[in-house]
Formats: structure tokens, C-alpha cells, sequence
């Protein structure tokens, strides 16, 4: 008998199976963007047709870090920024299991920004989601990576000093191959980028904006918000690395200049870790995880696989 045994078995879904049997009474704030997140995710995993128990969700520290306990999935709370390595190493041993990462702006950008370049980078094929209120919300907003310059708070009283990062760019360059903006007052729009990124073989990444109405009144709602792929102001093909480089850099500066632009920035097609290493004959095609449940499997040993140094 396999813990495993339910990936593939189609079957209709309803969003209500990932509503947790006790449902624990959320801890986020009231008009938290962090509602937005997880709504959008119940309605987005039952139309790509996945069940609670083909779902891994891995989350870092702080209010992002509450999602698995309101998701039923399979769950791993990691510790501050390592929710990307933890995730890496279940989609390796398991890789028919659909792998969601989620972390804020400070535990993905700033904690766990070498975790973000390796991974977009190698190309993993999971989906991740970073929670961007542009402050540190847990530890009552204190300045986070994606701060405004002249930003107010606990830790930069006199207005913070330096540049925000631009997660945008930074996908881009790093090499994620789905590459996304939206925002929980777009719950619409959310929903459909989520499900294109689950679907997208290859690492995705949501760059979501859920306001902080208690700890950053800068931030406001994140509102009025403009589709880029609705709006006939912009035109550029996401398929093109140097015009959705252009388009982010718009993207990043209009932000915080009052207009939010949301929507699909850059698909590539590139072939994700887990294909490459299949290709190279180093990864199995049976999950690896399932070998936990055989007990005459031969195990296999790295002394094995290498050869002797002469």
C-alpha cells in the first residue's frame, strides 16, 4: 500500500475538500491580501484537477507561512526562507506530487533571495507564490526588501535608504520560466495565474500583492490595479525575454508611482530540472519516494553509482 497511491486518480473535485475538517480560525488581520492567496488557491487546484492528496504545500516563516494550516494539502512549514530548498527535495523524490511554495517578500526576497536565484535558475518544476505586503507583517512592519525608498517604520524611522528590490527582474534574470503579477483585490485574475502556473512545466513564479491594512498604510489596497494583457496601453509578447524585461522594468517602477500592473509577464518553454535529469538518466521515472514502501528494495548506495577514485 502506497501513501501515493492517489496521484492520477481522476475523480471530480469540489474546492471544499481543501478546507481543513476543523478549520482553525484564520490569525490573519482582518482585510489581510492573505485571504485573497489562499481563496485563490481552493478555487484554482480543483479546475486543474488536483486533490488534496496530490498537493504538497511548503511555507516559510511569518503570515504567509499560516497558508498549509488553512489548506488541506499535504503540509511542511519550514523555517525563515527555506521553504524553496525543502520543496526542491520533495518534487525530486516524488515528482507526480504537484509541489506549492509560499513565502512573504522578506522570507523569499530577502532570507531565502539565494534559495529564489538557484532554484528559478535550475528550473524546478514547482510553483511559487511570494506574499508581497512590502513590510515584515508577522514582527509588526519592520522595512522588508520590497520597502519603498523612503518607507517609514520601526527599523528605518527616518524613512528607509535604500531601493527596493524588483522580483520581477530578478525572475527574469535568474531563469524562471512563468513569470506572473497579481494581486488578492484581483481575485479573478489570480485564480488563472495560478492555475496556469501549476499547469506550467518548469518553475513559476507569482509575485502576488496582498495588502497589509495594520502594518503598511502606504501599500493601501493595491488598487486601482490594471490587467496589462486587457489594457490597450501595453502590447509585448511574453514569449519574449528582452520585451517582458521591458515591461517589468515598467511594471516595477509604476508601482510605486501609484499605478498597479498586473498580469503574465514571461513564459518560456525550457525544459525543467526534473526533465533534464530524467534525460541524463539520474533521476528515476517511478517516484523515489515510493521505495519507502518496498521491503525487498535493493538500496541503492552513492559508493555504487560512482567510480573508484585511482
Amino acid at each position: 500500500m502506497s501513501a501515493f497511491n492517489a496521484i492520477g486518480d481522476e475523480r471530480e473535485i469540489d474546492r471544499d475538500e481543501f478546507t481543513p475538517g476543523l478549520e482553525p480560525q484564520p490569525t490573519w488581520c482582518p482585510g489581510c491580501g492573505d485571504f485573497g492567496v489562499l481563496k485563490a488557491l481552493k478555487q484554482a487546484l480543483p479546475e486543474v484537477g488536483k486533490t488534496p492528496e496530490e498537493v504538497l504545500t511548503v511555507t516559510g516563516i511569518g503570515c504567509s507561512g499560516k497558508l498549509n494550516s488553512y489548506l488541506d494539502t499535504y503540509g511542511f512549514h519550514t523555517i525563515h526562507g527555506r521553504s524553496l530548498p525543502v520543496a526542491r527535495a520533495a518534487k525530486l523524490a516524488n515528482d507526480g506530487l504537484e509541489v506549492i511554495a509560499a513565502g512573504g517578500d522578506g522570507d523569499g526576497y530577502g532570507i531565502g533571495g539565494n534559495h529564489f536565484m538557484h532554484t528559478a535558475r535550475e528550473n524546478h518544476d514547482m510553483t511559487y507564490i511570494v506574499f508581497n505586503n512590502e513590510v515584515f507583517g508577522l514582527t509588526k512592519g519592520q522595512t522588508s526588501p520590497t520597502s519603498p525608498k523612503g518607507h517609514k517604520s520601526k527599523t528605518t524611522p527616518h524613512g528607509n535608504a535604500k531601493s527596493p528590490i524588483r522580483p520581477l527582474s530578478l525572475a527574469l534574470t535568474s531563469g524562471a520560466t512563468y513569470i506572473a503579477r497579481t494581486a488578492a483585490v484581483n481575485p479573478n485574475q489570480a485564480k488563472e495565474i495560478i492555475k496556469e502556473a501549476i499547469d506550467h512545466d518548469g518553475f513559476a513564479h507569482i509575485d502576488f500583492l496582498t495588502q497589509c491594512p495594520t502594518w503598511n498604510k502606504d501599500a493601501k489596497q493595491y488598487v486601482p490595479y490594471v490587467d496589462v494583457q486587457e489594457s490597450e496601453d501595453y502590447d509585448f509578447d511574453v514569449n519574449s525575454r528582452e520585451e517582458a524585461q521591458e515591461m517589468m522594468f515598467e511594471t516595477e517602477n509604476a508601482l510605486h508611482e501609484g499605478t498597479v500592473l498586473t498580469g503574465r509577464y514571461f513564459v518560456d518553454e525550457r525544459p525543467s530540472y526534473q526533465d533534464e535529469k530524467k534525460e541524463l538518466g539520474e533521476m528515476p521515472e517511478e517516484p523515489l519516494a515510493e521505495r519507502y514502501f518496498e521491503d525487498d528494495y535493493d538500496w541503492e548506495r552513492s559508493y555504487d553509482l560512482l567510480e573508484r577514485h585511482k
